[in-house]
């Protein structure tokens, strides 16, 4: 092996991505890859019908749009969301007609379940994470057993009083929040799972609620309180897709309104599925270059509508499309990835005619706030399976009464974790865990109730620790460095922010150690501008995304350490010229490659862990 003084830097001994499925490939050759982002509707009585959304062109918002925040979801205030698709890009009929209505007045137009097709498909093996995105309803109360401690929000605690106990008077913020689950297997999971739990994601307008929770926002209004006059005030988050953006996917798939009643809200829904010629059960899709849409699975096929037509509504919707547009059922859980079948999972709205009959996993009654899947091939029933039941999801549910009122689950995204790059990640620390769950797991703490690790508002962040679960290449896991070398400890990178350095470019005082290293080696530093889920890199994980830059090679010596800076700033603009001059307000990643003989994994070389800076003036 030649010193590394003397080799090419090229970072090319990467694992690669995990195989891209086969469906969409020929889109995916069409046209680059789209910015992962959140996108959303909301249902007819929300107060953000008719708002002026906020474009360069503003256009009144109705039910029957897809939204996105007007920029990444931050801390509020903020502006009121922009449309992404219109409805008559949806070819809604009437749709022309509606714009401009005001919130709680019906126009039969509303959309309430989307999706790309290209979902994240559950998998048996739970080294296959998938995160559940989800919103509730305005009567949401949560489960009464959602842990309190550590404390962070919950549909629980941010929901509805008159449902249920909650520790705090009425918030009435969770109809326009998106929650995530806490820590679930792989499906069919049952409603006797513990514990029960869920953890505030996205805020609906990213300010403070009544109990002093929040977190990044989306632009709608808050709260949403019941106990006020019809039409209550606020919005209601009612249909989710996270990733791909809908402007530009090949194919768009969604659902429309049933006409039954609400049975809390004591007025009818707005019909728009029959009022364009389907029921609320079907599912749809529709090319938004095309002229029409189309019925891509129908309500029987889905065990909906069993008892008369329109009787049941899809409310939320997961699908995971084999690439043909052609709805293939599946009949049992995960059958959908032999590829021949279509994962499609769902929810069904408060009121519809399938609550409180027995599924056909379980053979329990089904409740508005579970996932389900259609009917399974020999089960309990003929009615849709329950694939992740609402009390895992820390959903209040009332299984076995006559009563109509558990927590409905109204929008649903399923993405992996960590996140691959191409949906929305809120991973401030860089450990692979969603902010909200580390918050939950009480690996992290949130004093200010901000819903941002207090870790991660600092300006230097370490991150990429060679942790047992993060793909050690030989079982060689340090979870206080990068992974284990000769040494049998982990090299390890980290600041002197606690001891005199600073992130300041005027100061430009900031020291970057490389310590744990084996003796007289060489190595170098490198550092890019974002970073990556890890991934095996000789004997370690490279966790920063190319392209990078590399500084100059340095000997570990007798100490099995060296320092890079100060005049970290200096010497990048003199090295790397413009595309690696450090600006105020900029994030850089930096991480250390060095040589390892004799080290665990035959690779010769390793990498430490990676320090986050974000500099400022």
């Amino acid at each position: 092996m030649l010193p590394l003084a003397r080799r090419s830097f090229t970072l090319a001994r990467v694992r690669l991505p995990r195989p891209v499925a086969a469906r969409w490939v020929a889109a995916a050759l069409l046209c680059a890859p789209a910015s992962a982002q959140v996108q959303f509707s909301i249902d007819w009585k929300s107060q953000s019908v008719s708002r002026p959304d906020s474009s360069s062109a503003p256009r009144p918002i109705t039910e029957g749009d897809v939204l996105a925040p007007d920029q990444a979801p931050i801390l509020g205030p903020l502006a009121a969301p922009d449309v992404k698709v219109l409805g008559s890009e949806l070819f809604l009929q009437g749709y022309s007609n509606c714009v401009g209505h005001p919130g709680g007045t019906p126009c039969a137009i509303e959309v309430d379940a989307l999706s790309s097709g290209m979902d994240a498909e559950f998998r048996p093996n739970p080294q296959f994470r998938r995160r559940i995105w989800f919103s509730v309803d305005e009567w949401a109360s949560g489960h009464p057993a959602t842990p309190t401690s550590p404390v962070h929000a919950t549909v629980f605690n941010q929901g509805n009083p008159t449902q249920g106990p909650v520790p705090t008077p009425g918030v009435f913020d969770a109809a326009a929040d998106v929650y995530v689950d806490v820590n679930l297997p792989p499906g069919p999971v049952g409603p006797n799972f513990s514990p029960r739990n869920n953890s505030l994601a996205l805020d609906g307008n990213g300010l403070q609620s009544a109990n002093g929770f929040r977190a990044p926002g989306l632009g709608l209004l808050e709260p949403r309180n019941t106990t006020l006059p019809f039409p209550y005030p606020g919005d209601n988050l009612d249909a989710l897709e996270i990733g791909t953006d809908l402007s530009t996917a090949p194919i768009v798939f969604f659902s429309l309104d049933s006409s039954f009643g609400d049975t809390l809200a004591g007025v009818s829904n707005t019909g728009s599925a029959l009022a364009n010629g389907f029921v609320g059960g079907d599912v749809l899709r529709t090319n938004l270059a095309g002229t029409a849409v189309l019925r891509y699975a129908t309500a029987s096929q889905l065990g909906l509508d069993r008892f008369g037509v329109d009787t049941d509504d899809l409310d939320a919707l997961v699908l995971a499309d084999n690439g043909d547009g052609v709805y293939q059922r599946s009949q049992a859980p995960y059958d959908w990835l032999t590829g021949t079948k279509d994962m499609l999972v769902f929810s069904v709205r408060r009121g519809s005619a399938v609550i409180n009959q027995l599924d056909s996993i379980f053979g329990v009654p089904i409740q508005p706030g579970d996932l389900l899947v259609p009917p399974v091939a020999g089960g309990l029933s003929q009615n849709p399976g329950i694939f992740i039941a609402a009390e895992a999801l820390g959903l209040r549910t009332e299984r076995g009464s006559a009563n109509d009122v558990g927590d409905d689950l109204d929008a649903v995204d399923v993405t992996e974790e960590p996140c691959n790059g191409d949906e929305l990640c809120f991973d401030c620390n860089e450990n692979g865990v969603d902010d909200s769950v580390d918050i939950a797991n009480g690996g992290s703490q949130d004093a200010n109730l901000n819903g941002i690790p207090d870790e991660c508002e600092d300006k230097v962040v370490e991150h990429c620790k060679c942790t047992s679960g993060s793909s050690a290449t030989c079982t060689n896991a340090d979870a206080n460095a990068g992974c284990a070398n000769s040494t049998g400890q982990g090299g390890k990178l980290e600041s002197n922010i606690n001891s005199g350095g600073s992130v300041s470019l005027a100061l430009d005082n900031l020291v970057l150690t490389s310590s744990q290293l084996p003796t007289f080696v060489s190595g170098l530093t490198f550092m890019g501008t974002s970073s990556r889920p890890p991934a095996t890199f000789y004997d370690g994980l490279r966790c920063i995304n190319l392209p990078v830059l590399r500084y100059g090679t340095q000997s570990s010596g007798a100490s099995g350490s060296f320092a890079l800076g100060p005049g970290i700033a200096a010497t990048a603009a003199l090295r790397f010229g413009p595309s690696g001059t450090i600006t105020p307000g900029s994030t850089w990643h930096f991480q250390t490659w060095y040589r390892d003989p004799t080290g665990p994994c035959g690779t010769n070389s390793n990498v430490t862990n990676a320090v986050k800076v974000t500099f400022v003036p």
